[in-house]
């Protein structure tokens, strides 16, 4: 647990140093556990998700970076590889595939890949995938754009919140365009 602890403190420290180098993800740790964090993730351009800010949740194992994170959407998405209800997120890297040599900062960007290029093969959500499967793949992007815009573009009072928290700053909803 110590080793597991040293290296989210590292990851901690290095998030802190890095805030601007990677403008589409913010990671946040827990104030009271550091096996606990959340992080903002922009949905990538050009993909229905484009405009939208998602909401993951970490849990990290005390075996951190031998076992990987457990990581779920907490924002609403119609994805393939995301189930619907529990948020719980179909990739490699969080399964099988994993290696110590990736960091928290590094699962938010393969989620982000992720997003702009789905596995409609191996689907949690049944129902994009059968979308994907059979070609219609203007019928899963229309969904995918409705929820973007009802879950992860929310209304402005909480685009106000989020823009605060996204850029570390105080920003009055009078300064903002309508």
């Amino acid at each position: 647990m110590q080793a597991s602890r040293a290296r989210l403190f590292k990851e901690y420290k290095e998030v802190q140093r890095e805030k601007t180098a990677d403008p589409d993800i913010q990671l946040v740790c827990d104030d009271s556990n550091i096996f606990k964090w959340t992080a903002l993730i922009k949905g990538p351009s050009e993909t229905p998700f484009e405009g939208g800010v998602f909401q993951l949740a970490f849990a990290v194992p005390e075996q951190y970076p031998l076992q990987p994170p457990q990581v779920r959407f907490l924002t609403k998405i119609f994805h393939p590889n995301v189930h619907f209800k529990t948020g719980e997120i179909c990739l490699d890297i969080l399964k099988n595939a994993w290696s110590p040599a990736w960091t928290l900062q590094s699962v938010c960007r393969a989620i982000i890949a992720l997003m702009a290029h789905p596995e409609p093969d191996s689907p949690l959500n049944c129902d994009s995938g059968n979308l994907l499967r059979s070609g219609d793949t203007r019928g899963y992007q229309s969904m995918a754009r409705m929820y973007t815009r009802l879950a992860a573009m929310p209304k402005k009072v909480r685009s106000v919140e989020l823009l605060q928290v996204w850029h570390g700053t105080t920003i009055q909803p009078s300064n903002m365009l309508s």
